[in-house]
């Protein structure tokens, strides 16, 4: 039986997260100057920025402007943006591979709307 003491020893890392994020499926995110699509699905958001899913995920450091629109809302998204990290497809990882991007220049009040969106979600 383990004592107190070394039970609080064994902690969890810290989650690195600092806002609250939510599942979403976005279907259209169209990157400025481009006439296609990004090939992917944005799977979650937060106010700080969006992870897509996408088997050829954007380099780390890449800096584009890119618009959405949240589903079954007026909250629509125009900003640029930043890969932060990505995670390339490999057959044994359990990890769906994608990219997180950092939105840069997001307005407070779309910021604000996104997370009030996430609360009346969760």
């Amino acid at each position: 039986m383990e004592t107190q003491e070394n039970q609080e020893k064994v902690q969890k890392a810290p989650d690195k997260r600092r806002t609250l994020r939510y599942p979403i499926i976005i279907l259209k995110v169209t990157e400025e100057g481009k006439k296609e699509h990004l090939f992917g699905y944005a799977k979650n958001i937060s106010r700080s920025g969006l992870f897509i899913q996408s088997v050829n995920p954007r380099t780390a450091g890449e800096r584009f402007t890119i618009s959405f629109h949240i589903p079954n809302t007026e909250i629509r998204v125009r900003c640029q943006c930043e890969v932060v990290w990505m995670r390339k497809y490999h057959p044994k990882n359990t990890q769906e591979p994608g990219y997180g991007i950092r939105f840069l220049d997001l307005s407070a009040g779309v910021a604000d709307a996104i997370d009030q969106w996430i609360m009346q979600q969760t």
